[in-house]
């Protein structure tokens, strides 16, 4: 039977030795998943933050780098697809090195999929349409035979909003 000798004379390569010491120690200070989680906007940029949000940050057995899982929708999920490398980048630039290795999309809730929609950046709040005047003044004309006042006012906010939803 032949003997298999090794060609590393008894040494170890470092990352190996050293890797769950400072992933521990990275871990435990929170270094790298918080900074991603608090300042995604700014890390990530306004494009990739409107459409999509970090999940986790995961390492591997025995590896330096870590994966980053980013949420998105279905819909987006092929642009974020093709800017994956620059994500990656982005993060990386923040630490000043090879924090993350790689980055994984995923389209599902980040609990599971009993979870409502996911919603990353909210809409613009759009203008309250206003109704014209010349409907202000019908609908005026038409609660005004009405004596009750407070019954009036009601009828009156009624009929703007019919005028409001019938125009938008």
């Amino acid at each position: 039977m032949a003997r298999h000798h090794s060609t590393t004379r008894g040494f170890k390569r470092t990352a190996s030795v050293l890797g769950d010491q400072i992933r521990r120690a990275g871990e435990s200070r929170g270094f790298a998943v918080s900074r991603v989680l608090t300042h995604w906007a700014e890390i990530a940029g306004k494009d990739i933050a409107s459409i999509a949000r970090p999940v986790e940050v995961s390492y591997g057995r025995g590896s330096f780098g870590a994966t980053l899982t980013v949420l998105t929708t279905g819909a987006q999920a092929p642009m974020l697809e093709m800017q994956k490398e620059t994500l990656r980048e982005r993060v990386n630039a923040v630490y000043g090195y090879n924090a993350i290795s790689r980055v994984r999309i995923t389209q599902t809730a980040p609990t599971g999929f009993a979870e409502g929609q996911a919603q990353f950046a909210p809409a613009a709040p759009q203008p309250a349409p206003v109704p014209e005047p010349d409907d202000i003044a019908s609908v005026e004309t038409a609660v005004r035979p009405v004596a009750d006042e407070g019954l009036r006012a009601a009828l009156e906010r009624l009929g703007r909003n019919v005028l409001i939803k019938s125009k938008s």
